[in-house]
């Protein structure tokens, strides 16, 4: 993966002591973390001894990243040595039949490792395209999440029935006009047959 340059400034300012930096950059990728060690089948406990490990090791090694704008592969390759080292700990008394970790080639954990950091920087920027929504927008849109009836959103938000979809639409445009998800969707697209990559 191309190194990203937002992801390299909040790191060079969170080596700096900028705590605003630092809770980005664990807000990005801490779903990543989890996600990777749930495929290792971890119990909570391990999964947070995963986690703090490979926290403490990003704070220890920070600075010393030879490509910062790449910290969410060095996090995800991180995650996994820890979570195989917990396993081989004997910490997990279960048989793991996980071809994560037993079966799959170098390449194909590659491919797995690129897939979770992408997934954690659309993530990332779905969050920040979401949180500059104005409050009834992000309201409108959280309840739309939960698959809840427009009847019971028309009650929620004190809105006719017949606005919540035109009222949904254009916090929906709001959304995907963001700048940030703007050039997530253009980076994602194909140069040739201009389909996204899934």
């Amino acid at each position: 993966m191309p190194a990203d340059p937002a992801v390299s400034a909040l790191v060079k300012r969170a080596s700096t002591g900028d705590q605003g930096a630092w809770n980005d950059l664990v807000e990005r990728y801490a779903p990543m973390v989890w996600s990777i060690c749930r495929q290792y089948r971890l119990d909570r406990r391990d999964v947070d001894d995963v986690a703090q490990q490979v926290w403490m090791a990003a704070v220890e090694h920070l600075g010393e990243l030879h490509d910062p704008g790449k910290m969410g592969s060095w996090l995800a390759t991180t995650t996994k040595r820890e979570c195989s080292r917990v396993l081989r700990a004997g910490r997990q008394h279960e048989t793991v039949e996980d071809p994560l970790d037993f079966e799959m080639t170098a390449d194909d954990r590659s491919i797995l490792i690129e897939d979770e950091v992408e997934a954690a920087e659309r993530n990332a920027v779905l969050r920040t395209a979401f949180t500059a929504l104005s409050p009834p927008c992000r309201r409108m849109l959280s309840l739309l999440l939960e698959e809840m009836p427009y009847n019971e959103i028309s009650a929620r938000l004190g809105i006719p029935i017949g606005s919540v979809g035109p009222t949904r639409a254009r916090c929906l445009a709001k959304l995907r006009s963001h700048p940030a998800l703007v050039a997530l969707m253009e980076s994602e697209t194909e140069p040739s047959g201009g389909e996204r990559h899934v």
